[in-house]
């Protein structure tokens, strides 16, 4: 049997806390294909390769906890 710690996914919350105004194209895109909108809105999203990829590129405009 699976253990239930292991087969549960890392979930990650992440909030806008910089505006991408003045940054470049890809680095806007990359805040929208998050799904982050608005200034200091939080989103929870399973954490995966992809995803840390996605937060390394913006890391100064987010703010990465993981939630347990």
């Amino acid at each position: 049997m699976a253990n239930t710690a292991e087969s549960t996914p890392k979930i990650v919350r992440i909030t806008l806390v910089k505006s991408p105004i003045g940054y470049s194209k890809v680095h806007k895109a990359t805040v929208k294909a998050l799904g982050l909108n608005r200034l200091h809105q939080t989103i929870e999203q399973v954490d995966t390769p992809s995803l840390r990829g996605m937060l390394y590129k913006v890391a100064h405009l987010v703010e990465v906890e993981e939630v347990e």
